[in-house]
């Protein structure tokens, strides 16, 4: 038998494309699904790739952009903190963060803005996802997909116990929603980046400058893994926490260096 599922007095949404992203207004019209008070914090301009980081040495300016909406000249996790210390008057009950145009999988997701506006609402106590709309065309988006299955798939998570430690990182496949798999629970696995490239070129003053651009290829990663249920057209779901420790290296490098004078290991 299901349990109900709590009920939801306000919401913080974020997102790493920016405040006037399409993928921001589909979470919007989510949102207000769930709730009657929906807050938007979000990013002036597009934030992608900045992962967890947080201005520490740049004011934040805020600027009201509506009712219970703001633009910040920060990333994703500024937002939210932005959010829920100084905009919003009680702490919310579900922070969400994107939708994001584009998957992300894997090792991505230590890159992803997305992830980490979700991670800023994790270190605050609050139950919090990051969604994202998985494409092969980046100008023929599905977002009906996803705004016809994140309503479902948010209740569905809000019904099981996850919050104490963990974001839940959401991808929606790129098939319309009447062909989407199942809701997974997923491991994160490596995904599809191969690797970050840098391109080289000069101005039309002579000046020289770089593009950093991600290459990816063919997961090769297991069946419960994030990028391969994606990839047979399921929505994947992947607990996400702060505790990186490479175990299996843990244990290893502890055995190693036991008898190694000067060396401690736990």
């Amino acid at each position: 038998m299901s349990l109900p599922v709590p009920a939801i007095g306000c919401v913080l949404i974020t997102n790493d494309d920016g405040i006037d992203a399409p993928g921001l207004e589909v979470l919007e019209a989510v949102a207000a699904t769930l709730t009657r008070e929906v807050w938007v914090v979000a990013p002036e301009h597009d934030q992608s790739g900045v992962s967890h980081s947080i201005s520490l040495h740049t004011p934040l300016r805020v600027r009201r952009r509506g009712d219970r909406r703001f633009g910040v000249s920060g990333t994703p996790a500024d937002c939210v903190i932005v959010g829920l210390r100084q905009v919003m008057p009680v702490l919310p009950e579900l922070v969400l963060s994107g939708i994001n145009r584009g998957a992300n999988l894997g090792v991505e997701t230590v890159f992803s803005g997305t992830v980490g506006g979700a991670m800023a609402g994790l270190l605050h106590g609050v139950p919090s996802m990051a969604l994202s709309q998985a494409f092969s065309d980046r100008n023929a988006v599905r977002w009906e997909t996803a705004s016809q299955l994140a309503p479902g798939v948010i209740r569905r998570l809000l019904q099981a116990h996850w919050a104490d430690g963990a974001c839940l990182n959401v991808n929606f496949p790129d098939v319309p929603a009447e062909r989407a798999g199942p809701l997974t629970v997923t491991r994160q696995g490596h995904g599809l980046m191969k690797a970050v490239e840098v391109t080289a070129r000069i101005d039309p003053r002579g000046g020289g400058y770089s593009w950093l651009h991600i290459t990816r290829g063919q997961s090769t990663d297991g069946a419960d893994t994030e990028s391969e249920v994606i990839a047979a057209g399921g929505i994947a779901v992947t607990p996400l926490q702060f505790e990186r420790t490479a175990e299996q290296v843990w244990s290893r490098l502890s055995k190693e260096l036991a008898s190694v004078p000067g060396v401690r290991t736990c």
